[in-house]
């Protein structure tokens, strides 16, 4: 069973950027698919991103490709989301979610996913 403890949101201009964290407690973290989704007021939870478990795949939602990246410290029990060029739009409550890598499984599916943190806020604003 995996604890997941989300840390790094606050305030920032339009264009800035932030770097979102994930800290993980448990056994065999470098079993786990990692992922962040994102909850604007509202809305439903949106798929973000994902990593494999050894980091030799990620996945983006489109309108996240080439401005958000996802990266994982096994060692460590991290993950990370490092977000630039951020936009009103991205505001919102930031997860992170894991699943076990075995199986089938949609990334953007937050029902495939076992274990989530209590998220981060992310406000975007002049």
């Amino acid at each position: 069973q995996l604890q997941l403890v989300e840390s790094g949101g606050g305030l920032v201009q339009p264009g800035g950027s932030l770097r979102l964290s994930c800290a993980a407690s448990g056994p065999l973290f470098e079993d786990y698919v990692m992922s962040w989704f994102r909850q604007a007021p509202g809305k439903g939870r949106e798929g973000v991103s994902s990593i494999t478990p050894q980091g030799g795949s990620t996945w983006y939602a489109d309108s996240m490709e080439g401005r958000f990246t996802i990266s994982r410290d096994n060692a460590k029990n991290m993950v990370y989301l490092q977000m630039t060029r951020l936009k009103p739009e991205d505001a919102a409550i930031y997860y992170c979610a894991a699943r076990h890598y075995s199986g089938s499984y949609r990334w953007t599916d937050p029902s495939d996913y076992h274990y989530w943190g209590l998220g981060t806020q992310v406000t975007v604003s002049s």
